[in-house]
């Protein structure tokens, strides 16, 4: 899941950034073909005259040389109107164009050598046009006079002129704003998928998908209606304000959900600093969202108000608030959370673009195009989806840990139920039971001692099934009753030297040695007889496991307070199926096995408050190890 987050995040970043490298580079290679205007020259009027006179043109005075690229002259106070008179250099071919990028300016009209030949006039607050006359080789040398009118400072061209083929300068125009067409469509049809998407997630992972769905709709929304392309295509009143107020709508609606998604992810941060950020940045969104409704049924009464409190005031509490994060980030990163690391490249290649862009923008009191934060945006966006995709992992890891310690759960609960049923049964008909076995025993001893010969042998064979009856009885009680005893401080050496006298005939017989390490200075808390019955039960079982010559090898060891106890033996080993069954009841893979052997054992060490497991493998031997809490020396010499 991992790989294929970072696989997908990879291909995405080289897709963007070839896509932007594949436009940037046509868009200069058709520019190196084309003439440029860089110079020019501007005055001002009172009013806009849109189809005014050669004469009167040729009659305005005041100009003043402007240079693109240089700050243009400041607007007067009394002169609410830009003149620009351009110079028309030489044209060789017909089918020319004077193609303007960017002219700042409400109504906007261009008159060529006494005639109009354009004219644009907004209804809508966004001042940013596009301009494309049509020239020929007839008009080299004329003069080309643009009148602007605007309700703001920003007013005109900053940027050259570019004269060129009409078909080839068209192209090149689309081709340096289509990546704003393709990348906004692209964010918004992806949240669009995603909302469908949310049908099949859990109650508990929607509001975080949601969130995410709108700041990816509402970033989509930004790029596409920020860019005059957009309004180049539908320059006419109702569908440019429509654009208009969509951006800002997209604006309200980013800022909450960013710091909603962001407050999901770490929660409400130190001093409930995320969780007040949010609250105060729906507060605004709603009061904008007031400010925008009343201002547009107002027919732009109160834009003044608007714009001071949409536009400067969200752009310092934006840069703010990315700063607080940034910082809250910094100090997860510091603590080691990777998520943290993650956002924070995303924040940061997001922040100080945008912030770095909306200083510029300041700087130049509006005479700037943004456009680095669409790919702060695509840096930001793609850490949020790896995130997502992380916590998703994370979130099917749990659900598959969780049902891996259910099924552990329900096992433990069955066996717990299958021992509680047998413990019961044991202590309930285990004495019952052993009383008549013991006066039957006694009469057939008598008449053993009176019989002949040839009887003895089958008296005997009943005197040894009672026995061993009586041996199961006893495992009952052990596994009901494992309590019994004194309990006392043992030595696992000591022990252990008595267990190796009892099985090292029986290892002799099987052909098998038994080999063991074990410090001196190990103690653990237990009775000796039941902690010498559990051990014998496990070595004998692995005795009885050997093929022929085979090796028991028992050692010990001290580890985080506890006494560890290895047994190994390099028998003939158990499969999965037999494995995941030892320790319960009449369960055996031996032949004369009652199945209780391993059972009463478990009992003994759980009493012990000790660990078992098993490890072994079909041919190549088992492996028991064996965990008691420690006692210490001193406790040993008090004791």
């Amino acid at each position: 899941m991992k790989s294929l987050i970072k696989g997908f995040v990879v291909l995405f970043v080289i897709f963007i950034a070839a896509f932007y490298g594949i436009i940037f580079r046509n868009s200069s290679a058709v520019g190196s073909e084309v003439q440029q205007i860089r110079n020019w020259q501007v005055t001002w009027t009172d009013q806009l005259d849109p189809n005014p006179s050669k004469e009167w043109l040729e009659a305005l005075d005041g100009w003043t040389s402007v240079s693109a690229g240089e700050e243009s002259p400041v607007k007067p106070e009394k002169g609410s109107v830009q003149w620009i008179k351009i110079i028309l250099p030489q044209i060789t071919e017909n089918s020319q164009v004077v193609l303007i990028d960017k002219i700042y300016g409400k109504h906007i009209t261009v008159n060529l050598d006494g005639a109009k030949v354009f004219e644009s006039q907004r209804k809508f607050n966004f001042s940013i046009n596009s301009v494309l006359v049509p020239v020929s080789p007839q008009n080299s040398g004329q003069t080309l006079y643009i009148g602007v009118s605007s309700t703001t400072n920003t007013i005109g061209i900053f940027d050259p002129i570019r004269i060129g083929n009409n078909q080839e300068l068209i192209k090149s125009f689309v081709r340096g704003n289509i990546t704003d067409l393709i990348l906004g469509s692209t964010l918004i049809f992806i949240s669009v998928i995603m909302l469908f998407c949310s049908v099949f997630l859990k109650y508990v992972n929607m509001p975080m998908w949601f969130s995410l769905c709108a700041v990816i709709f509402s970033s989509g929304l930004l790029v596409l209606t920020y860019s005059p392309f957009v309004f180049w295509l539908f320059d006419y009143t109702t569908a440019g304000r429509i654009l208009v107020v969509m951006f800002d709508l997209a604006l309200f609606i980013l800022l909450p959900s960013f710091i909603f998604f962001f407050e999901k992810i770490f929660g409400p941060g130190y001093f409930a600093l995320i969780r007040r950020s949010r609250k105060v940045f729906v507060a605004f969104s709603a009061l904008c969202i007031l400010l925008l409704l009343a201002n547009e049924l107002s027919g732009n009464r109160y834009y003044d108000i608007y714009k001071l409190i949409t536009t400067q005031f969200a752009g310092y509490l934006i840069i703010a608030q990315f700063l607080i994060l940034a910082g809250i980030l910094t100090v997860y990163v510091a603590k080691g959370n990777k998520e943290a690391l993650i956002f924070l490249a995303g924040v940061l290649s997001f922040t100080l673009l945008s912030a770095g862009e909306l200083i510029w923008y300041y700087f130049y009191d509006g005479y700037y195009k943004l456009f680095l934060w669409k790919l702060g945006i695509v840096c930001f966006l793609t850490s949020l989806i790896i995130i997502l995709g992380r916590r998703f992992a994370e979130n099917h890891r749990q659900v598959v840990e969780y049902s891996k310690q259910l099924e552990m759960f329900n096992n433990e609960l069955q066996r717990s139920e299958k021992m509680e049923i047998i413990s019961e049964l044991a202590a309930s008909v285990a004495h019952e039971v052993r009383n008549p076995l013991q006066v039957t025993r006694g009469f057939l001893q008598l008449l053993v001692e009176k019989q002949q010969n040839s009887d003895k042998v089958y008296l005997s064979m009943a005197l040894e099934e009672l026995d061993r009856a009586s041996a199961i009885i006893t495992d009952f009680l052990t596994f009901a009753k494992p309590e019994g005893g004194k309990v006392t401080t043992l030595n696992v050496l000591e022990e252990f030297i008595h267990i190796e006298g009892i099985l090292i005939p029986l290892a002799n017989l099987q052909g098998g040695k038994i080999t063991v390490h074990i410090p001196k200075n190990l103690y653990v808390r237990g009775n000796s007889s039941k902690f010498k019955q559990a051990f014998i039960n496990i070595i004998k079982n692995s005795i009885e496991a050997l093929r022929g010559e085979g090796d028991i090898q028992i050692w010990s060891y001290e580890e985080n307070d506890d006494v560890v106890i290895h047994i190994k033996d390099n028998g003939e080993g158990m499969d999965e199926e037999v494995l995941a069954r030892l320790g319960e009841p009449y369960f055996s893979n031996k032949t004369k096995g009652t199945g209780l052997g391993l059972m009463v054992t478990f009992r003994i060490i759980e009493v012990m408050n000790g660990q078992i497991h098993f490890t072994s493998k079909k041919g190549a031997g088992t492996e028991v190890v064996i965990r008691f809490p420690s006692v210490q020396v001193e406790e040993y010499a008090l004791g």
